[in-house]
């Protein structure tokens, strides 16, 4: 087997071990229920159904509440990941997990919660369709490379950077579907995906990060998870809050008629040609 070969595997083995993890009961974040609780304290009412309508940026929230909110959530996240047991007591949960070892599929879980209320926090549109048990491609690929970012994976950060200034651009507040599945983005999300499941294969999660524990339902120490799980959150947050996205007011009300438009990831020189079109 060669070299593309066994990346190509490894990329296939880290997407079913992140699709194991999506459907642990739990793990989804509901954007909605998080910015209202995340900022309830900080807002007027009006500013939180803005950002819960739009984005935190476009409702004019101060940089500083959205770190303060930030730190909260990884704070929280991280110790409830201590000892790996909020999504294992769930009843049924690890019979949601297939062959995906069990403390592998936890410890992902807890980072895309993280993951998610970070993205949320910092602007990102909803993740998740509904109550659909299954992830869209985009999702995953977004999520794939977060994880990357949080994993230290270089190539990650521009993919998150080239969907950010996507979704900033574009009328539509979703996700660049073309771009994350089919399109410019796309190559860097297997790419990513499949250097982290070798990392996977190889017993190894990630480059002095974690070991994959070979007992199912084993629990980290609070020691190795301090040391690993709260750096990793924090390398997204940097890079999450440093990116155009989370600026108030990013967003303008109406583009000007001479302005290109990105929709769906693909770039229109004719705005009119996306109106018609729509």
């Amino acid at each position: 087997m060669d070299d593309s070969d066994t990346i190509a595997t490894a990329g296939s083995t880290f997407s079913q071990a992140l699709n194991a993890a999506a459907k642990l009961p739990g793990v989804r974040i509901d954007r909605a229920a998080y910015l209202r609780t995340a900022l309830k304290r900080h807002c007027t009412e009006d500013q939180l159904e803005r950002a819960i309508a739009d984005s935190p940026a476009a409702a004019g929230i101060p940089l500083k509440i959205i770190t303060e909110a930030a730190n909260t959530s990884i704070r929280h996240e991280t110790s409830k990941v201590t000892g790996l047991s909020a999504l294992a007591g769930v009843p049924g949960g690890f019979a949601m997990i297939g062959t995906v070892p069990a403390d592998v599929a936890q410890y992902l879980g807890h980072m895309l919660r993280v993951s998610q209320k970070l993205a949320y926090i910092y602007s990102w549109p909803d993740l998740f369709n509904g109550d659909d048990d299954e992830m869209d491609e985009a999702t995953e690929g977004i999520l794939t490379l977060f994880l990357g970012v949080m994993l230290g994976v270089q190539i990650a950060q521009g993919g998150v950077t080239k969907a950010a200034a996507m979704i900033a651009t574009q009328v539509a507040k979703k996700l660049p579907q073309q771009a994350l599945t089919k399109g410019v983005i796309y190559p860097v999300v297997k790419k990513v995906a499949g250097y982290l499941g070798v990392r996977m294969t190889t017993r190894i999660f990630a480059s002095g990060v974690a070991k994959a524990i070979p007992v199912v339902g084993a629990v980290l120490s609070g020691g190795l998870t301090l040391g690993t799980f709260l750096p990793m959150a924090k390398k997204l947050q940097k890079h999450l809050a440093s990116l155009e996205l989370t600026k108030p007011g990013h967003r303008p009300e109406a583009a000007h008629a001479s302005d290109p438009l990105i929709v769906d990831g693909e770039l229109l020189d004719d705005p009119a040609e996306a109106v018609r079109d729509r």
